[in-house]
């Protein structure tokens, strides 16, 4: 019960902009979601265009934006009633971002533990900052990412075949 309270008494204090992202977020987290339900060779184009990175360089008026956006869905992944671990968080940040014509790289790596089982991570770049999944990105080894933004929006949910 302290708990719900203490949420509430945070939610008041929020402006109405950040309010309207923190829904956001939980809406493409669910959307994330369901696209992590389907088999991913459906999912990838509607990430971005496979194998290309976007520049490390940040503009200035997007930085804010990015910041934002990272805050919101790593926020709202801890209160969804489903699991939002990476790659969730990975596809929400992806699609908030490109919506706001910002570019992100989607990276996602593998790594081995200690016993030989194989572990995968997702993460997102937008500039120079991480957006989502920067903590745990140096143990894993890249084998593919999926650039989008300002060219390419990250791909449309249309995008997805039936079939």
């Amino acid at each position: 019960m302290y708990r719900v309270i203490r949420i509430f008494k945070k939610w008041i204090t929020l402006d109405f902009k950040q309010k309207c992202l923190l829904i956001e977020a939980f809406f493409f987290l669910a959307r994330g979601r369901y696209l992590k339900l389907l088999p991913f060779k459906k999912v990838a184009p509607t990430l971005g265009e496979e194998s290309l990175e976007t520049p490390p360089v940040i503009i200035s008026q997007d930085e804010k934006v990015i910041k934002d956006v990272s805050f919101a869905v790593q926020t709202m992944s801890r209160y969804t009633l489903w699991e939002s671990a990476c790659l969730v968080q990975a596809i929400a940040a992806t699609r908030m971002l490109n919506r706001r014509n910002i570019e992100t790289t989607l990276y996602l790596g593998i790594a081995r533990d200690t016993k030989g089982i194989m572990h995968a991570h997702a993460w997102v770049r937008s500039g120079s900052l991480y957006v989502t999944g920067a903590d745990a990105k140096q143990n894993f080894t890249v084998v593919n990412k999926f650039a989008g933004g300002r060219e390419n929006r990250g791909g449309s949910f249309d995008k997805i075949s039936r079939d």
